[in-house]
């Protein structure tokens, strides 16, 4: 027996398919290319990077978000863990400028046609902008990452990653302190490491 759905619905579902599978296949034809070993994860839709890393049962010192900033008026990424935020008077000291800050949606979003807003993988080189990772990210074995939607996500060594896009490392982030009972921070661990 064959169902027949109306037109309407089809190209609703073929477009969420679309829409939701092409960045994720840019990506994963770039990392095939490169024969690197990487595993994609399916979570819930979250927004934010703290929630998208409990969603996904990663810790938030291993998940790299990407935050776009604009230097002296060009756009950069700047990718951190998601238990840190940027330090802006560090990257003004690091850039010897005053003129850094945070991006806009509407400043960067056509930059990203392929990928949902806010949903940017920390790839800048296959979107020719320099990529800039804090120093803190460079410790972890393993990075996990937006692969283009609010709802996969892409894990793979950090050496792997910093191979494939060569970014400038700065001590340019501070970590967000959790509260203890956050399992997915181990907050005494990582506390007292720093």
């Amino acid at each position: 027996m064959q169902i027949s759905l109306n037109n309407h619905f089809e190209d609703a579902v073929l477009n969420l398919l679309k829409n939701t599978l092409m960045p994720v296949k840019k990506l994963k034809a770039f990392l095939d290319g490169a024969n690197v070993k990487y595993t994609t994860l399916v979570h819930s839709s979250a927004f934010t990077s703290q929630d998208i890393a409990a969603s996904a049962h990663i810790s938030g010192k291993e998940f790299a978000k990407t935050v776009m900033i604009k230097i002296n008026g060009e756009m950069a990424m700047a990718v951190l863990p998601a238990s840190y935020h940027i330090d802006f008077d560090d990257l003004k000291k690091i850039f010897g400028t005053k003129n850094v800050t945070l991006a806009t949606e509407p400043e960067f979003k056509d930059r990203f046609p392929d990928c949902e807003l806010g949903a940017m993988p920390p790839f800048g080189n296959l979107y020719g902008m320099v990529v800039y990772v804090a120093e803190m990210l460079t410790k972890n074995r393993e990075i996990a990452f937006n692969a283009g939607t609010h709802t996969e996500l892409i894990r793979l060594s950090y050496s792997d990653y910093e191979q494939l896009v060569k970014p400038w490392v700065l001590k340019f982030s501070w970590k967000i302190v959790s509260l203890p009972a956050d399992p997915m921070e181990r907050w005494d661990d990582e506390y007292r490491s720093n």
